[in-house]
């Protein structure tokens, strides 16, 4: 039987590493498990979504990982496709939670087919990771902990995800709040693909977690990133400042507060305002008082301070390092003009 899968949108490699190596079975791999040997709507939602791109980042840095490992990529395709559809998940699923009408320049996927639908697709492709990982020529105690890892890392992109979404209602505007939601929600999605790339190239679990650690910092660094390019550069989501719209707390929010606590009854009711109501003027004066506070310089610094720390962290193996290196360079790109 013939399945057809809608094609991908072609993606640039995003670094010099030969990233693209193994890149297209991946993807080959996402749209036919997408399919499940016949093309439904859930298949198409899910096919819909891969297609409309992204960097794959995920999926680069675990096939980059278990080259540095020493593993043939095309051993560590089912395990790429397996974190890329992990993390694609959440997208669909946040998109829903944030109101986010476009992704990547395209509607997202609550917008083409409604929320419930939405949630259906985000659901499926929940599950589509753990039949990825049944295709990996692993043994089957390999096979086991790579399931672990996926379950560990979705319970923890979940609980992430709460933390995050409550830091308004709850009035968790402090650091460390935010830290650990960002953490939560974002690291865990870094350090995995290479966890993973490290069971299957032999590994114990303990080296696995300790070469995958420095990984997670950069989760956090996409995060603080991420915040920035929302106020100060394009995040390809319509108009600037949907963070604020969407009454996100951002670090800016957090730095700022640290340094003007008196602002904070007009910032909150900035965040607190309903989408529609968030004047562009009132985006405007946010990125002018983040500037002015220091809250922009202070998230740089924090930037800064991360890079360096993942450059030269002890625990990354040399054959490693050019990774981490390559994928900060990814990371920072958009936030360039600001370094």
């Amino acid at each position: 039987m013939t399945v057809h899968v809608l094609p991908c949108e072609k993606v640039p490699a995003p670094a010099s590493l030969g990233w693209d190596a193994g890149l297209e079975a991946t993807e080959a791999l996402m749209r036919s498990l997408a399919a499940a040997g016949r093309l439904d709507r859930a298949g198409i939602m899910v096919q819909e979504h891969l297609a409309t791109g992204g960097k794959r980042v995920r999926a680069r840095l675990a096939l980059a990982a278990a080259d540095a490992f020493g593993l043939p990529r095309d051993r560590a395709v089912p395990w790429a496709a397996a974190v890329e559809l992990l993390h694609n998940a959440t997208l669909i699923h946040d998109d829903i939670q944030d109101g986010d009408t476009t992704r990547r320049g395209q509607p997202t996927t609550w917008v083409r087919h409604g929320v419930g639908q939405a949630i259906n697709a985000g659901d499926l492709m929940l599950m589509l990771p753990f039949l990825s990982v049944s295709q990996a020529d692993v043994s089957g105690d390999v096979r086991a902990a790579l399931c672990r890892l996926l379950a560990d890392a979705a319970l923890c992109t979940v609980r992430g995800q709460v933390e995050d979404l409550d830091l308004l209602p709850g009035g968790h505007l402090g650091r460390a709040s935010w830290e650990r939601a960002a953490r939560g929600k974002t690291g865990g999605l870094f350090s995995l693909p290479i966890q993973g790339a490290a069971l299957c190239a032999g590994l114990d679990l303990d080296v696995a977690r300790t070469v995958a650690a420095p990984f997670e910092e950069v989760g956090v660094l996409f995060q603080l990133q991420d915040d920035v390019v929302d106020l100060y550069g394009n995040k390809g989501r319509g108009a600037v400042g949907s963070d604020l719209r969407e009454g996100k707390v951002s670090s800016l929010v957090v730095a700022h507060l640290e340094r003007c606590p008196e602002d904070q009854d007009w910032l909150l009711g900035v965040l607190r305002a309903d989408r529609a109501d968030t004047a562009d003027a009132d985006v405007l004066l946010a990125c002018r008082r983040f500037r002015e506070s220091g809250a922009l310089e202070a998230v740089v610094d924090d930037i800064r301070r991360i890079e360096t720390g993942v450059r030269t962290d002890p625990r990354l193996p040399e054959t490693l390092r050019p990774v981490a290196v390559e994928l900060l360079g990814l990371v920072l790109r958009p936030i360039q003009h600001l370094l």
